[in-house]
């Protein structure tokens, strides 16, 4: 490979070895190599460049964690992890997906402010959506409850629709994040109200509001947001082969959750919580993951690959580093030049004083040019060459 190859030469290294190591690294992770982008900072992310060969699948996976969302969404998640993975190869999966071209043709709702809340808590909604017509088991009727500052949204499965089975549903809610200030809702002010009452009655120190249920903020935003729910659920039930929906609601809600979602300009989630959601181990290359078990195993990979990393940063010059040092020497080896060449002394390239040389028209003769001074003719060159390139690599 030609980065180790620059990595680790032994000879000094040519101007094309810096501007591929200032484009590229290599990392062991495991018992394999990785092409990643250089980690100038400790504690920066790692970004891979995805093999052609593994393209297609790294697209896949990405597509049904969240939810076989768009090109969009896809890409917000993709361009944190991988360098070279395009939307152009993001859109040719989605044109050969059959089930999201289905989805293509449906139709949407026009584009519409988000809500504007103040504060997390301060107003939120809840939901029901039907499916009576493919009910599971006792299962028939899904609560969505969302907040309007963050869109987090949490599913929960209910039976009936009926306001006792809501407000407790609700109550596990409130206590693990808290009460809103406003409780709306879709299905109308009056099953609003009987669900506060009902919450109230099971928790008396409880103080909410009922609130009308098209915000004239909202603008049916929530709405919409049911809508995708019902889509994810359609498609994860698809590719998992199974109509047991009941099972798949917790996969529905983080798929939701971490997808980027254009009115806040981030996830839910990372909204909710300030930070990324996570699977676990996900974020490390799967042929790292097959024969990891324990906690040591972890630490000693992570650990592996730090001091690798530090190692690196410590041994390996940056490029500007090498355009200084370059710049030093032959400065050096032009000052040493001049002066002799101020002290009358004979001139390398000509054999004679300078005065001599100016008088006979600068003639040189090719033959007497000694080894030295066709170095230092190099090094002006070379010179040219690595501030090129610093150029091209600072911008």
């Amino acid at each position: 490979m030609k980065v180790k190859e620059s990595k680790n030469k032994i000879t000094k290294k040519t101007p094309e070895d810096y501007l591929c190591l200032a484009r590229y690294d290599v990392v062991k992770i495991g018992a394999s190599e990785k092409l990643i982008i250089p980690v100038k900072n400790e504690g920066d992310p790692i970004i891979y460049y995805a093999h052609l060969d593994e393209t297609f699948q790294i697209i896949h996976d990405f597509h049904i964690s969240i939810g076989h969302s768009g090109r969009v969404r896809m890409m917000k998640d993709l361009k944190l992890r991988y360098k070279n993975v395009t939307a152009e190869l993001v859109t040719v999966y989605l044109n050969l997906s059959e089930s999201c071209q289905k989805k293509k043709f449906a139709k949407k709702g026009l584009v519409v402010k988000p809500i504007i809340s103040n504060e997390l808590n301060s107003r939120c909604q809840v939901d029901l959506i039907d499916i009576q017509s493919q009910d599971d088991g006792d299962y028939k009727f899904i609560m969505v409850y969302q907040d309007h500052l963050t869109k987090f949204v949490q599913l929960r499965l209910l039976k009936s629709k009926r306001a006792e089975e809501v407000a407790y549903h609700l109550l596990d809610i409130f206590t693990t994040f808290g009460a809103p200030s406003i409780l709306q809702s879709d299905n109308g002010r009056e099953f609003a109200n009987k669900v506060v009452k009902e919450a109230c009655a099971m928790w008396p120190e409880l103080k909410i509001v009922h609130g009308k249920p098209r915000h004239s903020q909202s603008q049916g935003s929530v709405k919409r947001s049911n809508r995708d729910i019902e889509k994810i659920l359609c498609t994860w039930l698809e590719s998992n082969k199974t109509t047991k929906w009941s099972e798949g609601l917790r996969f529905i809600q983080f798929m939701k959750n971490r997808a980027y979602h254009a009115g806040i300009n981030r996830s839910p989630f990372e909204a909710m919580f300030g930070c990324k959601a996570k699977v676990g181990l996900n974020s490390l290359p799967k042929d790292a993951l097959v024969e990891l078990s324990t906690e040591e195993e972890l630490e000693s990979i992570l650990n592996e690959d730090e001091n690798q990393l530090n190692k690196e940063r410590e041994t390996e010059p940056n490029i500007t580093d090498a355009v200084i040092n370059e710049d030093e020497q032959i400065e050096s080896d032009t000052t040493i030049l001049n002066t002799d060449s101020q002290n009358e002394i004979p001139n390398n390239l000509t054999g004679k004083s300078d005065k001599e040389t100016e008088n006979q028209g600068n003639t040189i003769d090719p033959s007497k040019i000694t080894q030295s001074d066709q170095e230092i003719v190099i090094a002006h060159d070379k010179k040219k060459q690595l501030r090129t390139i610093s150029e091209k690599a600072s911008r």
